[in-house]
């Protein structure tokens, strides 16, 4: 009887043995399955590729216009900061054996490179600013669900469809010192009359007035969409709590348009940065009407009237970083959301 037992255990360990090594068997039969697939970008002679096949077959659909764009674009670049260390005149050949900061340093002491800058940075920031406050504005308005809203809505934005000459030539008849209508206007208030383009003490002013005209209206759509994406709840949360419809866009709806706020910033300082075609259409020459000189109408006048090459190239260097400034860190901050 003992006997008995022993060979049953004896047959019951060799089965599970038997067990172990056909599961063992079939683990290693998977494994060497999943060894092949993962082997399955290894070519002909068993080295793997350095790239997967997806990629490969992807270079053909990007590869041309990201070299083109990086010659075209950032190699530009490049040649216009080498450009700037050297000392050309006009269309000479450069030299580039001897390469310094000389530009840069004459730049910083030029009265007109300092206030050029100045009336970049006073018309990027009022410009700017003025563009967010009429554009939420004229949002929250539309946004009311009043009468006619599309038409006023395609009258706000009309003026952001035309060109900068286009505005530009709008604005001479404007502020016309006879028959301009901002002169009617002003004289009709008892305010007298006013040449808004040849006083320096005004000239900056009314450009940024008529730029205000022309891109408020931009402003005005991101803010619609963002002003839409907002639940009702949260309109009606507020109302329930007591408050006033001031206090509810101030408080509660206008922190939730941050993201509006950056992005309209951002495109408005960038079409700021190029008001050169404005200027330049308004009296027809490098030399725009006195106290709206830029950096942008500087570099031009000193490449292409002047003949500085070199000191265009390095202002038009600092103008590319003050734009990198500005753009730079909402690509972080769009990264950092996810959504770049």
């Amino acid at each position: 009887m003992l006997e008995r037992i022993r060979k049953a255990l004896r047959s019951l360990g060799g089965g599970d043995t038997d067990t172990t090594a056909s599961t063992g068997d079939a683990l290693r039969a998977d494994g060497g399955t999943a060894a092949a697939a993962e082997a399955s970008d290894a070519d002909d002679s068993g080295f793997s590729l350095p790239v997967s096949r997806d990629f490969l077959g992807s270079l053909p659909f990007w590869l041309p216009p990201f070299l083109l764009m990086g010659f075209f674009v950032y190699g530009a670049i490049g040649w216009n900061f080498a450009l700037s260390l050297v000392n050309v005149q006009s269309f000479n050949e450069p030299n580039y054996n001897h390469l310094d900061l000389e530009q840069y340093a004459r730049a910083f002491g030029d009265p007109t490179f300092i206030q050029a800058t100045q009336n970049t940075f006073v018309l990027l920031v009022a410009f700017t600013l003025a563009c967010l406050a009429v554009g939420l504005l004229v949002a929250i308005l539309v946004d009311r669900k009043v009468r006619y809203e599309n038409t006023f809505r395609t009258v706000y934005l009309l003026p952001f469809s035309l060109s900068f000459v286009v505005t530009a030539q709008f604005w001479l008849w404007m502020y016309n010192v006879d028959n301009g209508m901002v002169n009617i206007v002003t004289r009709g208030l008892g305010l007298g009359t006013f040449d808004w383009l040849s006083n320096p003490q005004l000239a900056l002013g009314a450009v940024v007035f008529a730029l205000i005209w022309q891109f408020s209206g931009y402003a005005m759509v991101v803010y619609l969409a963002g002003l839409r994406a907002i639940p009702d709840e949260h309109y009606e949360a507020a109302r329930v709590d007591g408050a006033s419809t001031l206090k509810m866009y101030w408080r509660v709806i206008v922190p939730q348009l941050k993201g509006a706020t950056i992005s309209a910033s951002v495109v408005l300082v960038v079409f700021a940065l190029k008001a050169f075609d404005f200027l330049y259409s308004l009296t027809g020459g490098y030399y725009p009407p006195k106290g709206t000189d830029i950096l942008a109408t500087l570099m031009v006048r000193q490449a292409f009237s002047a003949g500085q090459r070199s000191y265009a190239a390095a202002i038009a260097i600092m103008l590319f970083l003050l734009a990198l400034a500005v753009i730079a860190p909402y690509l972080t901050y769009q990264y950092r959301r996810g959504e770049l």
